[in-house]
């Protein structure tokens, strides 16, 4: 038999996936094709969970320790904003569930030791989603235990999947007060009003003699702008030892998210570490080094890096992936969070930072505004233009994460309920799947908010986003509308033949089977100015993946550009006609809401 073509190989998988039917094929493993060591970053499609939401594997570290109560323990599972109980026991049992979505790689939110219960007296709430960490060395007894994630991890490569961890520099806990702020809410206290040298002020007493910005032995004392504290019994509650003393923290007060204090500033009270001392990025380095020699985990995902200085990130980087080197991990994939929509803000962490990638806030925004109704294809076009001024262009845009919406923002599902909230069910059915058919085929590393392929809504951001996959006894989560189903009230909601389930798993597993849709270069050929059409193109070794999409609640009939040898065609998805048109030329022909995936090879 004479070698296989990509499309042949693709063609044989998607016709054994079909032999199976959609019911067994979405509970099938599936593991992508060759060593999961050897695939590059876009080659995975990521599930994001955050464990304590996700199932419940031992009862028995619901509080994390002792029983003490919902306002010491975190534990109450009827609570938005409290511990639930899931754990990381549950992620290793959910393992088939998540790879028969045709996910290859599993991002968990942070499982360190958090703080389990912050806030004022009367809006507490708990540590659930893990981003109050204290002790940076262990796994936070609500989740389980580094014995528990050691099985996890193995039990995903021994399936070929990847693990990525959820990590955290920029702050930790909120241990650290102010003497001048009782309530602790201290407003922004710059560096100019309030230099390292003088206590208080301009007009303050001298302290830290010589300290230049740069010789951090002759910073000795922390109350340049604040008198910072560690309240007694804490002394130490954070590990590594070093991280308890204030002189490794900025101790300016709350950041404004804006300027010289988007850097400095404590995040909304979060102890802000001083990542420009030399200590502090040895510390991490070597910490968060230890958890790729100790586990071989495959990845990172950086909380909160626009708000630490770059030259933070010009030494971590490398660090890591020379760690992660000598582990074997060629492909450790690194991205940080950039909470931002524009294109140019994103790449500069990239060429700036000298971040691997981002996640591609920029899609997000533009892919919720097309399916929406309130931009036309047109803006997710601009996106992709943009590519090019990452630093390695197209290549780095490849591996951008991409997704529709996480655990901060809220979900894709409440976006289009909140743009048209008389929506009809099988319209928002429609469009929530048309917009996974665009993140699934597009150029990036698409990622999928747990619970999205169950149909999860939420009411909206934070807590409100982060619904229990099992039973759940939070009254708000249990009578939210879902999307493809008229389920209500408690459930387990790991139902593998639901229909979103379905949906994302026949495209995921397409876009696995499928060299072009991970690896080749993207090309815009229609996008249209108002509701319509947007089709692109994906291109690689004398192969096209033409996808196509109808953005409006019209029927679209059309020709769109390809390219002049992409003669012969063959679907992926829907109905493709088997020939172009005419050279250069070929005829789509879509419902609304609908999308179709055609296949060329052997261009000229």
């Amino acid at each position: 038999m004479s070698a296989l073509t990509p499309w042949r190989r693709t063609l044989l998988a998607m016709t054994a996936l079909s032999a199976l039917g959609m019911g067994a094929m979405a509970t099938a493993s599936w593991a992508a094709p060759g060593p999961y060591l050897q695939r590059k970053p876009q080659d995975e499609v990521i599930y994001f969970v955050l464990p304590d939401r996700f199932e419940n594997g031992d009862a028995t570290n619901d509080h994390g320790g002792p029983i003490l109560g919902a306002l010491v323990d975190g534990f109450d599972p009827k609570r938005a904003g409290f511990y639930h109980g899931g754990d990381i026991k549950g992620v290793t049992r959910r393992l088939d569930y998540i790879q028969g979505l045709g996910a290859t790689a599993v991002w968990l939110a942070p499982i360190f030791v958090n703080r389990a219960v912050q806030g004022p007296t009367g809006q507490e709430s708990a540590a659930h989603h893990g981003y109050w960490i204290t002790d940076f060395t262990d796994v936070d007894p609500h989740l389980g235990t580094k014995a528990d994630f050691k099985a996890l991890v193995d039990a995903a490569h021994a399936r070929g999947m990847k693990v990525y961890m959820d990590i955290v520099v920029n702050h930790t806990a909120d241990v650290i007060q102010y003497k001048e702020c009782p309530d602790n809410r201290c407003a922004y206290r710059g560096v100019a009003d309030y230099p390292y040298v003088r206590r208080g002020g301009v007009d303050g007493a001298p302290i830290n003699d010589g300290f230049d910005g740069k010789d951090f032995s002759k910073l000795k004392r922390a109350d340049w702008a604040y008198t910072p504290f560690v309240p007694t019994g804490q002394e130490r509650a954070k590990s590594p030892a070093w991280l308890n003393d204030p002189i490794y923290y900025h101790n300016r007060g709350d950041s404004t998210f804006a300027g010289e204090s988007s850097l400095l500033g404590d995040f909304a009270t979060l102890d802000d570490v001083f990542t420009a001392n030399p200590r502090v990025v040895e510390g991490f380095i070597e910490v968060y080094g230890r958890w790729i020699d100790d586990f071989g985990i495959d990845g990172y995902r950086i909380d909160t890096a626009r708000h630490v200085n770059p030259e933070f990130w010009q030494a971590f980087v490398p660090a890591m992936l020379a760690r992660a080197k000598a582990r074997g991990i060629e492909n450790f994939h690194i991205f940080g969070e950039v909470f931002d929509p524009d294109v140019a803000a994103l790449a500069r962490h990239v060429k700036v930072d000298k971040l691997p990638a981002v996640l591609d806030f920029a899609f997000q925004a533009a892919v919720t505004d097309v399916v929406t109704g309130r931009a036309g294809p047109d803006r997710l076009a601009t996106v992709f233009a943009g590519d090019a001024v990452y630093e390695g262009g197209e290549t780095t845009a490849r591996q951008l994460p991409t997704f529709l919406g996480n655990h901060d923002m809220g979900r894709i599902g409440h976006f289009v309920l909140k743009a048209r909230p008389q929506i009809s069910d099988d319209q928002l059915l429609a469009r929530v799947t048309l917009a996974n058919a665009i993140m699934l085929t597009a150029r990036g590393v698409p990622t999928i908010y747990y619970g999205d392929e169950q149909g999860f809504t939420g009411d909206g951001d934070y807590a409100d986003s982060r619904e229990d996959m099992f039973p759940s006894q939070v009254a708000s989560y249990n009578d939210n509308r879902l999307i493809g189903s008229n389920a209500q009230g408690a459930r387990s909601a790991f139902q593998t033949d639901s229909v979103l389930y379905r949906r994302i798993a026949a495209l995921a597993k397409l876009r696995t089977a499928t060299p072009a849709l991970r690896e080749g270069r993207q090309m815009t050929r229609v996008a249209d100015g108002k509701s319509g059409l947007l089709a692109f193109s994906r291109l690689m070794a004398g192969t096209e993946v033409l996808a196509v999409f109808n953005t409006s609640d019209k029927p679209i009939k059309a020709h769109v550009p390809v390219e002049m040898g992409s003669v012969a065609w063959k679907s992926l998805h829907g109905t493709c006609v088997s020939s172009a048109a005419a050279p250069g030329s070929y005829g789509v022909e879509l419902a609304p809401f609908d999308y179709m995936i055609c296949v060329s090879e052997g261009r000229s």
